[in-house]
């Protein structure tokens, strides 16, 4: 097994390279930051540890970056509950705390390779979790597919429109892998989910001590997207006073953090999204005409999941292949009254009410079969 050891602090990173060496089984490489394992990490490796107080850009940024390309175990000498949710959501195998056994280390080691095995063998073979894979195929998708495609081949910014639910974040990744910067990062953003007085340091990040809670420097969105794709989700919703900061980042492609006086150059593609009328909101003063410009020279309207209806049923199969995997069901098929109602509802909520109701109807349905009244359609708008 080859593992990637990203911690700054050399005493410690000798001490485990040394501690994990006595073992045959381990082949250990160290790096001194994670920008550092950014650049060298490849598709030999299959376990990362790293620590989360680090210079330039910290451990939970740096997991984030990796995008679920490894196992990652986390260790820390300054243990938070937040930092602890906040590994979890990004899918970390393990937290440990600083001090600690190298035996637990290990232990910890061999159970996040235990779990990838035994992933490995409840998916069926061929069945991938890439976000970026479409489900299903209409000549309505494949035009907005093939003008998607058209757009990656160079660098102009894309803002993809749509209801919600539509697939905005996939055409997104298909605009990243398909561009000359698939070998860089795709950092998402969701203007929606961050809190006001947030949006800031998130985009642009922060120096130690920029203001109270500053306990240490963290790297922004837009440095941790550097030579890759920022994907910036609901721009719509980004605060009136924050957008001209971003137009001039965006106009400069140099980004300030908070409490630093030095800029930092950035080389990056940006593709937004939003779900609003964004012209509604440039005639009310809500959106930046400026910005819009500047974010729009490729506008791609995403069609609804109704208008791709040849897509559904696609969609919910492949859907349901991932659930029954996931969760261990055993087979499961639609029936065919199940396999009618699906293509015949009007789907308000797009491609992603469609999987949350595959993924209920699989885990709450009795037998192989799921029926129509498992679906619980007529009790929704």
């Amino acid at each position: 097994m080859k593992i990637a050891i990203v911690e700054d602090d050399i005493n410690m990173r000798k001490s485990l390279e040394i501690a994990l060496g006595d073992y045959e089984e381990f082949e250990v490489k160290t790096f001194r930051n994670a920008k550092e394992a950014l650049k060298k990490l490849d598709e030999s490796y299959d376990l990362v540890i790293s620590d989360i107080t680090m210079p330039g850009m910290n451990g939970i940024e740096f997991t984030e970056a990796l995008e679920g390309r490894y196992e990652v175990i986390i260790i820390t000498g300054n243990a938070t509950l937040g930092r602890a949710i906040e590994s979890i959501r990004l899918g970390v195998s393990d937290f440990l705390t600083k001090p600690f056994e190298v035996e637990t280390l290990v232990e910890a080691i061999r159970r996040s390779q235990k779990a990838k095995k035994r992933v490995k063998r409840e998916h069926k073979p061929g069945l991938q979790n890439d976000r970026s894979i479409f489900y299903g195929t209409s000549k309505v998708l494949e035009k907005t597919l093939s003008l998607a495609k058209k757009a990656a081949k160079s660098d102009a910014a894309v803002l993809l429109l749509g209801e919600s639910g539509v697939g905005k974040e996939l055409f997104a990744r298909t605009i990243h892998e398909n561009s000359s910067r698939s070998g860089g990062p795709f950092v998402a953003v969701n203007m929606a989910a961050i809190p006001e007085n947030l949006i800031e340091s998130e985009l642009f990040g922060f120096e130690k001590g920029a203001f109270t809670d500053a306990v240490e420097s963290k790297t922004g969105k837009f440095e941790a997207a550097n030579g890759g794709t920022l994907f910036l989700d609901e721009i719509a919703e980004m605060p009136y006073h924050l957008q001209a900061k971003l137009l001039r980042v965006l106009q400069e492609r140099v980004v300030h953090r908070l409490g630093s006086t030095q800029g930092t150059p950035i080389d990056l593609r940006i593709v937004a999204a939003t779900n609003a009328d964004i012209k509604a909101k440039m005639q009310n003063q809500e959106f930046r005409e400026d910005l819009y410009y500047r974010i729009a020279t490729i506008p791609i309207l995403i069609p609804p999941l109704r208008e791709r209806g040849e897509e559904i049923i696609p969609i919910a199969e492949r859907t349901l292949e991932d659930v029954v995997a996931r969760y261990a069901l055993g087979p499961k098929e639609f029936s065919e009254d199940a396999r009618q109602k699906l293509a015949s509802y009007h789907w308000p909520g797009n491609i992603r009410e469609l999987i949350a109701v595959v993924e209920r109807a699989a885990i709450l349905s009795d037998g192989t079969a799921i029926s129509s009244e498992d679906l619980f359609l007529d009790a929704r708008f």
